[in-house]
């Protein structure tokens, strides 16, 4: 193909040789012949030039749809192995959920209990004991009505070999009063997690707790009180006693003082008292107050070993080292255990916690019994 400018160079170079010779003519064939080529040249280039632009627009379109095959096979795979995964996950969900089902079906039936609104005198008291064969778990919610009075004691017992998790939450009304005992013996691992909030001013609660680790247990205690109302009170006591090698117990204790919770008073404090060598014991007491304006606040934790000098003061009063041991421990819960209002039910934790040291020393006549309702 020729190139344009040549071609106009050529009938240029025509015109100026006819009028040289004096034969230039506005319609003359031979210029009219070069220019009739030279349009016909003109559009066969802009054909082909059309034609290439529309071959790249065409490659252009090609390069879209591959890189758009390419994105849709990346998805399809991905699909895939999504699907691939979820029916994994489907084999492993089936053992799990009979695992679940088993274990709800290990949960004891704990009746409700309504506490009515009163005046002052109206207190109630109630026992939940959990002496449970199975692995298990669940969860209390108790509601203090305005003005009522609620002490409940919990009993965490049972096999060695067992787990158990339980959350108890309570709800305390104006003017309510709550006092809630754990004590917790038995399971190869448990988790209590206990915690308060308040739907009224003036509402006081105690949470109270008594746990003794022995061999490989692991006990883990998650308190929680949310001040919310001005002008209501919390106390939170645990103590625990450890004994052997690989025994482990965890205490978290929360106090959260919210801005409007003016007036707060609230203390807890955690002791841990380690029987011999190898027992370990985590402590976290935490305070958090949005507001300055509290009647009091503040936390305390200590963890110690056994006294030797108080052991070797009993004994030297003539009482025998294994009952000397038993009235140390005795003496490390009795300002919880006496906050329970029933003497039976006091005799029985201290029978038990005697019963998991092999502590009888004392010759206390202690039926270990399954516990109920009182």
């Amino acid at each position: 193909m020729h190139d344009p400018k040549m071609v106009r160079d050529q009938v240029a170079q025509l015109r100026e040789g006819m009028r040289r010779r004096g034969k230039l003519a506005t319609h003359g064939p031979e210029i009219d012949e070069a220019e009739t080529l030279d349009r016909a040249r003109r559009a066969a280039i802009t054909a082909v030039e059309e034609k290439k632009a529309r071959r790249n627009a065409v490659t252009q379109e090609v390069g879209k749809l591959k890189k758009a095959k390419e994105n849709a096979d990346a998805p399809m795979a991905e699909a895939r192995a999504l699907g691939d995964e979820i029916a994994a996950i489907e084999a492993e969900l089936a053992p799990m959920q009979a695992r679940l089902d088993e274990l709800m079906a290990g949960i004891p039936n704990i009746p409700l209990a309504d506490v009515p609104e009163g005046d002052e005198s109206q207190n109630s008291f109630f026992v939940i004991v959990h002496d449970a064969s199975v692995d298990a778990s669940g969860s209390i919610v108790v509601t203090v009505a305005d003005g009522a009075e609620l002490t409940m004691l919990s009993i965490i017992d049972g096999p060695a070999e067992r787990v158990q998790l339980w959350q108890w939450h309570t709800d305390v009304g104006r003017d309510a009063r709550f006092v809630g005992s754990v004590i917790t013996l038995g399971g190869r691992v448990v988790r209590i997690l206990p915690s308060v909030s308040y739907s009224g001013p003036g509402g006081s609660a105690e949470l109270l707790g008594a746990f003794l680790a022995e061999g490989q247990q692991y006990l883990e205690h998650r308190i929680f009180v949310s001040h919310e109302q001005p002008h209501c009170s919390s106390n939170v006591v645990y103590k625990g006693a450890l004994s052997g090698q690989g025994a482990h117990t965890v205490w978290i204790g929360d106090v959260l003082v919210r801005r409007e919770a003016i007036g707060t008073d609230t203390y807890e404090m955690n002791r841990n008292l380690l029987l011999n060598d190898g027992p370990r014991a985590d402590s976290v007491p935490n305070l958090e107050l949005e507001t300055g304006d509290v009647a009091s606040a503040g936390h305390a934790s200590a963890t110690g070993r056994f006294d030797d000098e108080q052991l070797f003061y009993l004994q030297s009063r003539g009482i025998t080292e294994q009952a000397a041991r038993q009235l140390v421990v005795r003496g490390f819960f009795v300002d919880v255990l006496a906050r329970i209002p029933s003497p039976e039910w006091r005799s029985l934790v201290l029978g038990r916690i005697a019963n998991r040291l092999g502590m009888t020393a004392l010759g206390d006549d202690h039926e270990d019994s399954d516990g109920g309702e009182q």
